[in-house]
Formats: C-alpha cells, structure tokens, sequence
C-alpha cells in the first residue's frame, strides 16, 4: 500500500508541474522552497461559489488552499503530519486570519488528507513551484482588527492613524455578513511586517497578522 501510495504521489506531483508555463519567470524575492509547519483547518460549504481573494470563484472540490502571505500561485506540498498523507495545492484565497493556523485547504484537499472529521491537522507545507505572474504578487500589510460594523473598523483606523501611515479599511463580504478589516502597510519583507505587527499589538493589545494583498 506504501509503494502505490508513493507512486500516486509522484504522479500527481509530475502532473502538477507539468501545468506550470514554459517560460515562466518567478517574481523578485519569490519564496521558492519556503517551508512551514503548523495546523490547518479546511473550509468549504458557505463559501463553495464565492470570489476567493484571488478574484477565482471558489470550489470546494478543487485542490486549492488558503495562505495569509504566499502569493497567488504558489504550488505547495502539504503532508499531515498525523498520517503522513500528501496532496498538492494551489494558493488562490487569503487566510487562515487565526494566529494559531497557517493553513485552510478547500474540502478536497481535506479530504485526500484524511481530515474531514476531525477538522484540523498539524501539517508542514513546501513550496514547490509557482503558477502566476509578478503583478500577482501583491504587497505584505499588517491586518490588525477586523470589526462587524464599519463605525467601529472607522474608529480604530482614527486611533491608529496617530502612529502610522497608510492605514485602511478593506470590505469583505462573508456567509456570515460583511465584516471591515483595518490594516497598516505597506511592507517590503515579512520581517519588517512582523516587527510592526508586534509594535502594534503591545500598543493596541491585539493580535495582529500579516497578510499579503493584491493592491
């Protein structure tokens, strides 16, 4: 069973590959063989149908996940580090926004994981390859709150404006209503995204995350 196991593998991931453009051209700094360990959890019925952050509609029966910083594109290895089952994906949404996951996989990721019941699994992901153009790379911001209603996202963007610059609102319509994500940017590195991330939660007592946005 290993051996077949193995071989599924291997064919998928020659699959994988083969889909990649002739030609194509990584963007600047592309994390290629970045690698990351961590829990994911999956994601599908409410948002089957949906405009992923990509601008893709989302189906839950495609091998696709959900990454708050690797651009659109990127082709990543996941393994359950439970049952040591693989599957490969595209990145085409932004999330998980949870300090404590790196990871949401459509249901048919989820599913070729083994995690469907019990819904979360320690996983590490590789980089394997990229799918995408540079202008799809976006840049990195800091994600400091997200609010129901757009008066209160409005007044934490006052309070924040005192400190810093470029600070903004962005719209997100949910299944469970419209929710206004206040963010600071922008950034040139993940490391300086994360040392503003932590000046910003010992002000603001948050817990705030970095994100990579389109615009």
């Amino acid at each position: 069973m290993y051996l077949v196991g193995l071989l599924l593998f291997i064919v998928q991931l020659a699959g994988c590959a083969a889909s990649l453009p002739r030609g194509a051209v990584l963007p600047p700094g592309y994390p290629m063989g970045y690698h990351e360990r961590g829990m994911a959890s999956w994601y599908g019925p409410g948002f089957d149908g949906r405009q992923t952050a990509s601008g893709e509609r989302f189906d839950m029966r495609q091998l696709t996940a959900a990454h708050r910083t690797l651009p659109f594109g990127s082709i990543v290895q996941v393994r359950s580090l439970m049952n040591d089952r693989r599957v490969i994906v595209r990145i085409n949404d932004r999330g998980p926004f949870s300090r404590g996951r790196i990871l949401d996989l459509s249901r048919g990721a989820a599913s070729q994981l083994g995690m469907i019941g019990q819904g979360t699994h320690q996983v590490e992901l590789n980089v394997i390859a990229y799918h995408g153009t540079s202008d799809e790379v976006g840049a990195l911001w800091v994600q400091v709150a997200s609010f129901a209603e757009r008066e209160l996202a409005q007044a934490f963007m006052t309070s924040l404006n005192k400190s810093y610059r470029d600070v903004r609102i962005i719209a997100i319509e949910l299944p469970s209503g419209m929710r206004y994500r206040v963010q600071v940017g922008r950034f040139a590195s993940e490391q300086e995204a994360a040392a503003m991330a932590k000046r910003i939660d010992r002000q603001f007592q948050v817990e705030s995350v970095v994100v990579r946005e389109k615009t």
